[in-house]
């Protein structure tokens, strides 16, 4: 089983810009789709974006679209989430999940998910 760890999360101003790491310990990525989750207090779970391995399959939610891109890099075996402007509703912990031999599919139900990181914590002030 892969684990992941995420890294990146702090405090930013609205229309300023993050960028989340997932990296992959144990085994790579190859044959997951990986997958960014967000949950707000009080808030269920909800999808932002996921890559296949080969980069081919690539989607947002419509509350992230044209603000965030997803991409990962091989070599180092980690999936960068890149946050440009920011808004206070994207406070939220970020968490990185990873979907054995999902690569093919448009997955964003968490279930569907079979590993997790420990996640995040992003904070947008207005």
């Amino acid at each position: 089983q892969v684990q992941l760890t995420e890294s990146g999360g702090g405090l930013v101003q609205a229309g300023g810009s993050l960028r989340l790491s997932c990296a992959a310990s144990r085994r790579t990525f190859r044959d997951y789709l990986v997958g960014w989750f967000r949950q707000a207090p009080g808030k269920e779970r909800e999808f932002v974006a996921s890559v296949s391995w080969s980069g081919g399959n690539i989607y947002f939610s419509d509350s992230v679209k044209g603000r965030f891109t997803i991409s990962r890099d091989s070599a180092k075996n980690t999936v960068y989430l890149q946050m440009n402007s920011l808004k206070p509703e994207d406070t939220a912990g970020y968490y990185c999940a990873a979907a054995l031999g999902g690569s093919d599919y448009d997955l964003r139900a968490a279930y569907e998910y079979d590993a997790w990181g420990q996640g995040t914590q992003v904070t947008v002030s207005s």
